[in-house]
């Protein structure tokens, strides 16, 4: 082989790679981490009833959460009166419980499934919701 051969065959060579992220393969995202229900019920803690002081969990509106492939969240709920004038309220403390903040939240959406059966009642309320209550002179 010549010298020349071997310069074109080096330019040749040269010319077929392709350099910088033209050239490179995509990598897959990773795949995104699914949110623990217990997560989920914990960010919903942050979540009050405005008209009793207590949060959503420990008052008993929480009746159960499902988190999709998606990671997103369905939660049924209820609340202590069909009439409650203040769902609004407690839909946007849930959304920004769930998906705000840094990193953007504990999951990427959610939606509430309202459920009117069993009805609420006192009952539902956990201990540490009964505590809270009493502190806030209530009996329960």
């Amino acid at each position: 082989m010549t010298d020349q051969t071997q310069v074109q065959d080096k330019e040749t060579a040269e010319a077929d790679v392709q350099r910088g992220a033209e050239g490179m393969p995509e990598t897959p995202a990773p795949a995104a981490e699914l949110a623990a229900v217990e997560d989920v019920e914990e960010a919903l803690r942050d979540v009050v009833d405005p008209e009793l002081g207590i949060n959503i969990v420990d008052l008993g509106l929480l009746y159960g959460v499902t988190v999709e492939q998606d990671n997103s969240a369905t939660l049924d709920m209820t609340l202590t009166s069909a009439a409650c004038p203040l769902t609004d309220v407690i839909e946007e403390q849930a959304r920004s419980a769930l998906t705000g903040g840094p990193g953007g939240g504990v999951v990427n959406d959610f939606r509430i499934n309202w459920v009117w059966m069993p009805p609420w009642g006192p009952e539902k309320i956990t201990e540490e919701g009964r505590e809270q209550l009493r502190a806030l002179g209530f009996t329960v």
